[in-house]
C-alpha cells in the first residue's frame, strides 16, 4: 500500500464523522451529507495520488463535500425555503475551529442514537454516519442481507427527517438519559465483536471491538467529565486486552481461568486501570459510580491478578453487590453467582443460579453456568443435560466447541 493510500485510510477514520457532522449542520439532511462526503472521499482517491495529500485533509474534504452538496441541491432543483437558503456560493472561508466541529460531531452522534429509532436502526446508522463503515460492512457484521441493511439505514434517515429530530446536543436535563442510550449502542457493537453470534463468522470480531473502542474514545474526548463514558471505555479496553487469549488453536473459547495471561495486552490493561483509578477517586469524592464503572472495576480486579488463584473474589462479589443495587437484572445476578462459586463454593452458587430459572432458562450462559456448577458437584448426568441445552442455545462457534468438549469429558 502506498503512503497516499495509507493516508486516505487514516483520514477516512479521523475525518469522516467531522465531514458528515459539518454537512448535516449546514444542510440539515443526512442523505445529502452522506452522499457528498462519499463523493469528496472518492475525489480524494482520484486526485491525492497525483496532487499529494493536502496540508489540512479535513478542511479539504469538508470544502469539497460542501461543493458536492450544493451541486446536488442545484441539480435536484429544490425550491422550498430550506434548500433555497442552502443554495449559497461555494464556501471558501477557512475551516471552523476544532471545538465547533467537535460539537457538530457530538450532535451527529445524538441524532443517530435518538430514542425515536429502534435499537437496530441506531446501531446501523451510528456505524454508517459516525463510524464511516460501508453498508456491506455493517450488513456482514450483523448477519443481515446488504439490501435489508441498506433499507434499514434509509428508513432510519427518513424517520429522522419525518419526525424532525433536532440536530443538537440534548438539554442538561435530558443529557444523562440520552448519553446512556449512546453508550448502550456502542456496548452492543462491542459485545457482538467480543462474542460474535453468527455461525459463519469468526468467533471474535476484532473489527467490531476496535470500532466500538474508537467511537467510545470519541465520546470520551467530547464528554471528558462523564463517568460512565470513562467507565465504558475502561471496560472495553480491559476486555479487549484479553482477546488474543480467548480462542485456542483448536477454535475453542478459553475461559478466563485458563487463559495465558502472558499474552494479554499490557498497554490496554494499564490504560484501563488508569481510567478505573480515576473513577475510584471521583467516587471517593462523592460521585456515585454507574453500571459501566462498576463493571470496569470488576474487570480491573480480574486483570490485576497474575493467576486465577490470586483473584480477590471477595472484592468481586462486593462489586457485584454494588451493581445489583443499581441494576437488579437476572444477568447481573447470574454473574454474581459465578463469583460466589469461587468464594463460597459451587453448592451455594447453584442455589442462587436455580432461582433464575424462570427468567434465564433460554439463555445459553445460564445453562453453561449450571452445567459447570453441577460438574463441580459431581452431578454428571444433570451436568451433561445442562451442557446439551447450553450448546443448543450458543450462537458462538468457539463457545459451542468448548461446551461440547466439556460435556463429552463427563462420564
Amino acid at each position: 500500500m502506498s503512503d497516499v493510500e495509507e493516508a486516505i485510510i487514516r483520514v477516512h477514520h479521523e475525518e469522516w464523522a467531522r465531514v458528515i457532522a459539518a454537512l448535516t449542520r449546514r444542510f440539515g439532511d443526512l442523505d445529502i451529507a452522506e452522499e457528498a462526503a462519499a463523493e469528496a472521499f472518492a475525489t480524494a482517491v482520484e486526485r491525492w495520488p497525483a496532487d499529494g495529500v493536502p496540508p489540512n485533509p479535513g478542511a479539504w474534504l469538508t470544502t469539497t463535500a460542501n461543493r458536492k452538496a450544493i451541486d446536488r441541491i442545484r441539480r435536484e432543483n429544490k425550491r422550498d425555503d430550506k434548500h433555497k437558503e442552502a443554495q449559497m456560493v461555494y464556501d471558501d472561508d477557512p475551516p471552523e475551529p476544532p471545538g465547533a466541529i467537535d460539537d457538530d460531531r457530538l450532535r451527529l452522534i445524538f441524532t443517530c442514537c435518538h430514542p425515536a429509532l429502534a435499537t437496530e436502526a441506531r446501531v446501523a446508522l451510528t456505524l454508517r454516519m459516525v463510524g464511516g463503515l460501508t453498508v456491506p460492512e455493517i450488513a456482514r457484521a450483523f448477519l443481515v442481507a446488504e439490501s435489508a441493511m441498506g433499507q434499514r439505514i434509509t428508513r432510519a434517515k427518513a424517520k429522522i427527517k419525518a419526525a424532525r429530530v433536532p440536530y443538537r446536543v440534548p438539554s442538561s436535563e435530558d443529557l444523562p438519559a440520552r448519553v446512556s442510550g449512546v453508550l448502550a449502542v456502542l456496548f452492543l457493537v462491542f459485545n457482538e465483536g467480543y462474542l460474535a453470534t453468527g455461525p459463519d463468522t469468526d468467533p471474535v470480531r476484532d473489527d467490531l471491538t476496535a470500532e466500538a473502542i474508537r467511537l467510545t474514545r470519541l465520546i470520551r474526548a467530547l464528554l471528558p467529565a462523564d463517568g460512565e463514558v470513562a467507565g465504558l471505555l475502561a471496560l472495553m479496553l480491559l476486555t479487549e486486552a484479553r482477546r488474543t487469549a480467548r480462542v485456542s488453536a483448536d477454535g475453542e473459547l478459553v475461559p478466563l481461568g485458563e487463559q495465558d495471561r502472558g499474552v494479554w495486552d499490557a498497554a490496554l490493561i494499564a490504560e484501563g486501570h488508569r481510567l478505573v483509578r480515576e473513577r475510584l477517586a471521583a467516587a471517593a469524592g462523592g460521585a456515585a459510580p454507574g453500571r459501566y464503572q462498576i463493571l470496569a472495576a470488576i474487570n480491573a480486579v480480574h486483570t490485576s491478578a497474575r493467576d486465577i488463584r490470586d483473584t480477590d473474589w471477595s472484592q468481586v462479589v462486593a462489586l457485584y453487590d454494588q451493581l445489583v443495587r443499581i441494576d437488579p437484572s437476572p444477568i447481573v445476578a447470574l454473574n454474581r453467582a459465578i463469583a460466589v462459586a469461587e468464594l463460597d463454593g459451587p453448592e451455594v452458587a447453584l442455589v442462587a443460579v436455580d432461582r433464575l430459572d424462570e427468567r434465564l432458562a433460554g439463555y445459553h450462559a445460564y445453562q453453561a453456568t449450571r452445567a459447570d456448577l453441577l460438574r463441580r458437584l459431581g452431578r454428571s448426568q444433570e451436568s451433561r443435560a445442562a451442557y446439551a441445552k447450553a450448546i443448543g442455545l450458543a450462537g458462538n462457534t468457539a463457545e459451542a466447541a468448548a461446551l461440547t468438549r466439556r460435556r463429552d469429558q463427563l462420564r
